[in-house]
């Protein structure tokens, strides 16, 4: 098998990096010249592609849902972190909700497409470096979410666990988001699988492992004291990890 992947990475790569290039322009375009609606779908066709090439691979991605989602809500998705094949599936499974991603600064450059997508998609690049940059710029994020009812993504743990194995959740950029997002859900997701496309490191990478997320349900933000909220989100998630 990992003779087979020494075959398939390089061309998974390739495909990968060449679906961003190719997507970026069409973003600039679709921005700019139709707007924020325009730029969304664009982004929406862009994550299928992208979850679509891992079959190079021979992972399909699932999704569980078992739950009517809430319209007419912000809806803050709150996920376990694996790796970056976390994010493209997040982005396309919950496209009808305009999902917008709390992501490190340092994303918003050099990498074509997302850094495009995250400075002009509406998401929030904080500096982990920086507590007042960051606060704010959770604050102004919080309140375009709610005004415009799109989807917050956050991953608590705040970096990718590289084994599966969940790491502690962190308070503050979920307790920002749910402060003015009240009368919102928080919805925890489990992703299961996705570490092991990097089980052997950078290169070559992981063949065959289904990636799944899991769709738990819905939380009224104003059903529970914040501490409640952050304790039932993260035992839902993690207890479903395999």
């Amino acid at each position: 098998m990992k003779i087979i992947s020494y075959i398939l990475s390089p061309i998974f790569a390739f495909t990968f990096i060449l679906l961003l290039v190719i997507f970026h322009p069409f973003q600039w375009l679709s921005f700019n010249l139709f707007g924020h609606n325009a730029h969304a779908k664009v982004v929406s066709a862009l994550n299928f592609c992208l979850v679509k090439s891992l079959l190079i691979l021979g992972i399909p991605i699932y999704l569980k849902n078992e739950y009517k989602l809430p319209d007419n809500a912000s809806l803050i998705f709150v996920s376990n972190h694996q790796s970056t094949f976390d994010i493209p599936p997040i982005g396309w499974f919950f496209r009808k909700y305009n999902p917008k991603f709390v992501a490190k600064i340092e994303l918003g450059k050099g990498i074509p497409s997302v850094s495009y997508n995250l400075r002009k998609g509406g998401a929030a690049l904080i500096n982990r470096k920086d507590p007042k940059q960051a606060i704010g710029t959770l604050v102004e994020f919080s309140k375009r979410i709610k005004q415009n009812q799109w989807g917050a993504i956050i991953f608590p743990e705040g970096t990718r666990s590289k084994t599966g194995k969940p790491k502690k959740f962190s308070t503050n950029g979920l307790k920002i988001i749910t402060k003015f997002n009240k009368d919102g859900y928080v919805v925890p997701l489990t992703i299961n699988n996705s570490w092991k496309v990097f089980k052997y490191g950078k290169f070559p990478l992981g063949l065959g492992s289904p990636i799944a997320i899991i769709t738990h349900e819905p939380i009224k933000i104003d059903s529970m004291p914040f501490d409640e909220l952050l304790e039932k989100t993260e035992s839902v998630i993690t207890k479903n990890i395999i």
